[in-house]
């Protein structure tokens, strides 16, 4: 939907029509404005023809049906992946992994994005627009998202603002009205976006892609450290939490041979050993140049940080075999 050209319709029409069309959107979830019969029909066909409802969107569904990928075509004709994943058992949750940027430009070696490079940043709506996709396909089945990710296509960091506008409005009473605590918003730890987001009156998620116990390893990997090192992101981490009081997650991709040793696991203890960080250990989804831990070895490395007292979970693997899963997200026309 583009947002400035309904900022053009509206302005001649009286303010209750934004909370109106809010209404229609974000609660009601239509997607079509005829369907929206608040409005006057004279205001639905102009909206209909100026401003069109639809996401054009193809849809993968994983063997399992637990993951569903949907690559979105914006105005452009650029594309954007985003993936729902169905988490079932004693608690059953629907989450979603937004994506922030059409593909990336930090290049990270283990990431199917950042061999794209970088194509664009999203506008707030078309990030917001993901989130409508996947909540307009779960409402047939009665179900709702539980939890929003920004872990997608591109660094959130690097596109702040827009990513933050979008956050308002899937928190905003007016928008989606969905709890800042199941927002969560993941970063190669740009240190003035952290910065940035020690200031909002927010409570959303941070979340740290790691990836290594050391500046040397985690270089090979994520040319961002050059820039910055893990000493100056866990420098702003402690500050956002003396400021928050709220944990924050560190990914850590499973890497065989290269991040996944007794060794760095024994490293990794030293600079997680703090109240309020907690390491999320995330098995390899291959995109061509390294290869998964094993179970066996994944388990070893996890039994060292719980020895050690560091809060550790694990993720499970999703969507695989559709390429939605972590890492594997890239567009191809």
């Amino acid at each position: 939907m583009n947002a400035k050209k309904l900022t053009e319709i509206l302005a001649h029409e009286p303010k209750f029509r934004l909370k109106q069309i809010k209404r229609a959107l974000f609660v009601d979830l239509l997607d079509d404005w005829e369907k929206v019969t608040t409005l006057p029909l004279e205001l639905r066909e102009k909206l209909k023809r100026d401003c069109p409802l639809e996401i054009h969107s193809n849809v993968l569904i994983s063997k399992d049906k637990q993951t569903v990928k949907a690559c979105i075509t914006l105005s452009d004709g650029l594309q954007v992946e985003a993936v729902l994943m169905k988490h079932k058992g004693k608690t059953e949750r629907n989450s979603v992994c937004i994506s922030a940027q059409v593909g990336c430009a930090l290049g990270c070696k283990f990431c199917a994005t950042g061999m794209m490079g970088l194509k664009r940043n999203l506008e707030a709506m078309e990030i917001v627009e993901q989130v409508l996709f996947f909540a307009r396909y779960l409402k047939p089945q009665k179900e709702k998202i539980t939890n929003i990710v920004i872990m997608g296509m591109g660094e959130p960091f690097l596109n702040y603002d827009n990513v933050m506008a979008a956050v308002r409005i899937l928190n905003g009473e007016d928008g989606f009205g969905f709890g800042a605590r199941r927002i969560s918003v993941s970063t190669a730890g740009i240190v003035e976006g952290i910065e940035k987001l020690i200031k909002e009156k927010i409570e959303i998620n941070l979340a740290i892609s790691l990836h290594a116990p050391n500046d040397e390893i985690r270089e090979k990997i994520m040319p961002i450290n050059k820039r910055y090192p893990i000493k100056k992101i866990l420098q702003v981490v402690d500050k956002y939490i003396a400021a928050t009081n709220r944990k924050v997650m560190f990914e850590y991709v499973v890497l065989q041979g290269v991040n996944d040793s007794d060794e760095c696991a024994a490293e990794l203890v030293k600079i997680m050993n703090k109240p309020l960080y907690m390491v999320n250990l995330v098995p390899y989804n291959e995109t061509g140049l390294f290869k998964p831990s094993t179970t066996p070895r994944i388990k070893r490395f996890r039994e060292i940080l719980e020895k050690n007292k560091i809060s550790v979970t694990q993720r499970f693997r999703f969507g695989d075999d559709i390429k939605a899963a972590c890492g594997q997200l890239a567009t191809n026309k």
